[in-house]
């Protein structure tokens, strides 16, 4: 093990370490986002949107993150549709962490207690004073575990980027190693860079999870 090649290759882990963590960021907030929408279509639904919503989620849960980036990244430019690796990263991790995110926000809303949604519609509220004042506030408090898993699974996913040769943690280290045959070295800080992301990521969610369960359920 030579701290001097640690210490040499820093910078270089240090850029990929902003950019997973940036990719993470962008990707996560789209994914919740976009597979909230999904989860609201298919709660309430939506006609037409409701199997668009079910066939997006079946279709992404089911097929490799691998094989959806090489489709957006090689396929999609014979067609004429061109986007450079990082916005190929993010969409196809968009759209992957929307299909689980869509599953989560269903689990939350499908938790809620039937009388909560009767009492809602014998008051006569509308479909989108419900979603506001029933939907949201009490699903949401529900599926913050399994967002939370959601989370921490796409930033592990950004792994796969290597494949499309976006400098992520993971491609800097495989290249590193290929280049000057230091593995020791540099899975090293591989594994630490992803630690100083998904440890504290992890933290923050359990205490986030724990403070939600006790506003919703109290100290149980």
């Amino acid at each position: 093990m030579s701290w001097t090649i640690i210490s040499a290759s820093l910078p270089l882990f240090a850029r990929a370490f902003l950019l997973t963590l940036r990719l993470s960021a962008v990707s996560i907030v789209f994914a919740s986002l976009l597979g909230l929408v999904l989860a609201l279509v298919r709660e309430y639904r939506v006609p037409v949107f409701s199997q668009a919503s079910a066939t997006i989620e079946e279709l992404f849960r089911n097929t490799p993150l691998l094989i959806q980036l090489f489709f957006l990244y090689y396929a999609f430019p014979t067609i004429g549709i061109k986007w450079n690796a990082e916005t190929c990263a993010i969409i196809g991790m968009s759209i992957l962490g929307a299909a689980y995110m869509s599953g989560a926000f269903q689990g939350g809303f499908d938790a809620i207690p039937s009388v909560q949604t009767e009492s809602a519609r014998a008051l006569g509220l509308s479909p989108m004073q419900m979603i506001r004042h029933v939907t949201l506030p009490q699903g949401l408090t529900r599926s913050v575990p399994a967002v939370a898993a959601n989370a921490i699974f796409i930033v592990k996913e950004t792994s796969v980027f290597t494949v499309i040769a976006v400098p992520e943690l993971t491609n800097t280290a495989r290249d590193l190693i290929g280049m000057y045959y230091r593995t020791d070295e540099y899975l090293l800080q591989l594994v630490i860079a992803y630690a100083i992301i998904l440890i504290p990521l992890s933290v923050i969610l359990t205490l986030l999870e724990r403070r939600v369960r006790r506003g919703t359920f109290g100290d149980n």
